[in-house]
């Protein structure tokens, strides 16, 4: 019975930090009129597919949480103050890591920027980098499709950050090589 209650409360914490993560993450994307670069679909449509891949593996409620949350500093008026107001230490701390650093330098290049995105997620723990790899992977998708010329840009930073991503999931880290062999072997 005991461990029935345990697990029925495990259950609930899972539904609740992913249920208010996923409407905080709604919420925030919907008030700067945030839509995809490609599709001009709801923003919010990136961090549900990102956090669906990472439900495809090994993963915890804070992982699926922060999966929601990943573009929400980056993209929207909320600050880390904010996130670390409404969300667990370990969820705050995720989409700390998951932050581009560069976003508060952007008269650098984008080759300056992307190497100081990269560097900082290095010691990010392997939660953090399961759940770029899944951003990577989603990311990647769209950006084959919709723009084969920025494409080339993208799958050489995506190279990089997978060399740097070095404990995230085996099985997302196999999809997102593999999504890269593919474009080249087309390209």
């Amino acid at each position: 019975m005991e461990m029935r209650n345990e697990t029925k409360n495990m259950k609930k914490k899972y539904e609740c930090e992913v249920s208010s993560s996923l409407e905080y993450a709604t919420i925030a994307h919907n008030e700067v009129d945030q839509v995809r670069k490609y599709t001009h679909e709801a923003y919010i449509s990136h961090p549900i597919a990102v956090a669906g891949i990472v439900r495809t593996v090994s993963h915890t409620p804070e992982m699926v949480a922060a999966a929601h949350l990943h573009d929400v500093v980056e993209d929207t008026n909320r600050t880390m103050e904010d996130i670390r107001e409404t969300f667990s230490k370990t969820v705050s701390d995720y989409v700390e890591h998951l932050t581009n650093p560069s976003k508060e330098y952007p008269e650098l290049s984008r080759k300056v920027r992307k190497e100081m995105d990269r560097l900082s997620l290095a010691d990010a723990p392997d939660d953090v980098h399961t759940i770029k790899v899944a951003d990577l992977i989603h990311n990647a998708g769209s950006i084959i499709e919709y723009d084969r010329h920025f494409a080339k840009v993208f799958m050489v930073e995506m190279e990089a950050l997978l060399d740097t991503l070095v404990g995230a999931d085996e099985v997302l880290m196999k999809r997102a090589r593999e999504i890269i062999e593919k474009y080249h072997s087309i390209d």
